[in-house]
């Protein structure tokens, strides 16, 4: 019996299954591997052989490209004009479909632009290389091309990444773009001098990068991908991206990259689409291609060239840009045949009824081995709302590989609690079985929001509590009573989330501060405005502002949880949960939290049973640098007092602990282990 099945008897009855998805995964990689003679690591290689290439011993410029359907293909750029001419004529090589052209070396100079033109059978058109690691977009006209990058000196990485260790991986999302004040497309250098540090403050360990591989819309924040070799150049060069990654690699930080594989931009010219005239090349033909939510594309996961396309991708960014490792976007989409659209999940035989796509469970399977093998210490995250069994499971245990899933349940539960309850009805018991509903063996990233709901048309947690007060009275002279809840609750649903992860936690950029209003990015409907695609670092750092006070409570939390390197190993454990008062209190080794959510009634001498010991306040979410009222005395300890005897798995002996508990307040106790 598979590992997987033997550790949730709820999938016994699918251990057959599960075998079977192992076995076809096996299948295909012997499928792209030859039997096996070519390691799968070798087969990754692609992004060596096609694109455009300088060939340093023949000294002439080499470009190759994958086109079976092609019956010509001419290389136009700004250096002839944009004109098919024979002399810059692609040759087809082999009967595979690959085609090549050699250049002579002064022809191509740094800075060129250049496009395919392909014809096929019954037309033609223009298209951008699909291995092409360099697009720019016209200010002018708006027109894509591809770039011939080769300037004198190139970015040399100076900084080894981070070594994986057991510490919670404390992941700070971020979008380039975005991450100015000022109303415009921000920079990887702009980011690298002016907002990284700021995350390095913070405590963070990790940013996950969004929106890196080239896509044409901007406000597809990054979804819509046309050239996935390409980092998107509105935000700069390759040597910035690069100079950024090892940046963060000197402070200690990993850095993950929002990984697109679920889907690609309908776009021709730009895009995959009809790169050879034919729409089987890359995706699927009829409606099986089209995802009906996401107006684009669905990739063909059991074509082998699709594979090779893909795997290599995974190994081009590890390998050349040095990245830690990858958040797969949309893995929901990618399992199922009508991408969990409509499926409720109630059950387990809904992870097993055939509407499962063999071939994308075989090729994420395939990816995060392939990852794994480039990188050891290289990081996967899956985002993935289905529930799948196995999906961080390891690869030879029935899993799929992946080293944490997103813990989607989570900010949808908060938002639903915000929206559908009052803050009576809040039942501690409901939130202590959200946070901690999870398969164990699979590592999980907690987070109360991420930069989903933050879009247009969401609302972030700040913002659905403290509505439009958030405009006029932010400010410690002039806050209200429904500031002061929404600050309160937002620092109690964050450490709640924090505290009771079992991998990592995560952090939209400006979250951290309660950043205001939402994200649209320039479009028609707006003016095409970046008003709302930026963030307002100026109020984080505005004393005066409560915005300051939140920020200062993220940095003590992320501080304290990153500080202790062993808090993953720490077993949570429940000792007190009580529905009338609101109160919810469980340990992490020797660590205590305790909540109190009533929104009116605090509590003087609280009774909970805890280890013995005695007790001193590491982290206090009244405090007044915290944007609270300092109501708990920080000086103060706690020492048990003999009751009778309780037992628990975690800790034999419980004795009877009188806290303070303000409403709405949260505490974290330290017990003193000295002898």
């Amino acid at each position: 019996m598979t590992k997987l099945a033997a550790n949730d008897p709820w999938l016994k009855p699918y251990e057959e299954r599960i075998r079977r998805r192992m076995e076809f995964t096996h299948s295909r990689e012997r499928s792209i591997t030859q039997g096996g003679d070519v390691p799968l690591e070798q087969f990754a290689d692609g992004y060596l052989y096609y694109g455009l290439h300088h060939d340093e011993k023949k000294g002439c410029w080499v470009l190759r490209e994958f086109l079976p359907g092609a019956q010509s293909v001419h290389l136009i750029g700004s250096f002839n004009d944009w004109q098919t001419m024979s002399v810059w004529k692609l040759k087809r090589i082999d009967d595979y479909g690959n085609w090549e052209i050699c250049i002579s070396d002064k022809a191509l100079r740094h800075g060129d632009l250049y496009r395919l033109y392909v014809h096929w059978g019954y037309g033609g058109g223009e298209r951008i290389p699909a291995w092409a690691t360099r697009v720019v977009q016209d200010p002018t006209t708006g027109i894509f091309s591809a770039q011939v990058w080769t300037p004198e000196s190139s970015y040399t990485f100076r900084h080894a990444r981070p070594s994986r260790s057991e510490e919670p991986l404390m992941i700070y999302e971020c979008h380039i773009g975005m991450s100015s004040e000022e109303g415009k497309v921000s920079t990887y250098k702009e980011f690298q001098e002016q907002v990284l540090p700021r995350i390095i403050d913070l405590g963070y360990n990790a940013i996950q990068i969004m929106a890196v591989q080239e896509h044409p819309y901007y406000g597809s924040f990054g979804y819509h991908v046309s050239s996935f070799f390409a980092p998107s150049s509105r935000f700069g060069t390759p040597d910035e991206l690069k100079a950024l990654i090892d940046a963060a690699h000197a402070a200690g930080l990993k850095v993950i990259m929002d990984l697109v594989h679920s889907h690609a931009v309908r776009n021709e010219v730009e895009g995959l689409a009809r790169y050879d005239g034919s729409r089987t090349l890359f995706f699927h033909e009829g409606p099986r291609g089209d995802h009906p939510a996401w107006d684009s594309l669905c990739f063909d996961y059991g074509r082998n060239s699709v594979m090779h396309f893909l795997l290599s991708n995974c190994k081009y960014w590890l390998d050349v840009y040095q990245f830690d490792g990858f958040r797969f976007d949309g893995v929901s989409s990618m399992l199922y045949y009508n991408h969990g659209l409509g499926e409720c999940f109630t059950s387990y035989a809904d992870y097993f009824n055939g509407h499962q796509d063999a071939d994308a469970m075989a090729y994420l399977t395939l990816a995060n081995k392939l990852i794994h093998s480039v990188y050891p210490d290289a990081i996967t995250i899956a985002e993935e709302v289905s529930g799948m069994p196995g999906l961080a499971a390891p690869i030879e245990d029935g899993g799929f590989g992946f080293d944490y899933r997103l813990s989607m349940n989570i900010p949808d539960f908060w938002t639903k609690l915000i929206t559908e309850r009052t803050d009576e009805e809040w039942s501690p018991g409901a939130i202590w079985y959200e946070l901690t509903n999870r398969r164990e063996e699979e590592k999980t990233i907690s987070y109360a929001e991420s930069h989903d709901q933050a879009l247009v048309g969401d609302k972030t947690l700040i913002f659905r509590l403290a509505d439009a007060d958030m405009y006029w009275h932010m400010s410690h002279d002039s806050r209200t009573l429904i500031t002061d809840r929404a600050i309160a609750l937002d620092k109690l649903i964050r450490l709640a989330t924090a505290a009771t992860m079992n991998g990592g936690y995560l952090n939209f950029m400006g979250n951290e501060f309660g950043h205001p209003e939402w994200i649209d990015f320039p479009r028609e409907g707006n003016g095409w405005s970046y008003h709302y695609a930026r963030r307002q670092w100026s109020l984080a750092d505005n004393t005066d502002l409560l915005y300051h006070d939140l920020q200062e409570f993220d940095r003590a939390m992320v501080h304290f949880i990153d500080g202790e390197k062993d808090f993953l190993s720490l077993p949570l454990e429940q000792y007190h949960i009580h529905e009338e008062d609101q109160t919810l209190v469980f340990g992490r080794g020797d660590y205590l939290f305790a909540f109190n959510f009533h929104p009116t009634n605090s509590h003087t001498g609280y009774a909970v049973s805890v280890p013995e010991g005695t007790y001193s306040i590491v982290l206090n979410t009244d405090s007044k640098s915290f944007g609270g009222y300092d109501q708990v005395d920080g000086s103060l300890s706690y020492s048990t007092q003999p009751t009778e005897k309780v037992t628990t798995t975690a800790c034999p002996a419980l004795e009877k602990l009188l806290l303070y508990l303000p409403a709405r307040t949260a505490l974290v106790l330290k017990r003193n282990t000295d002898k």
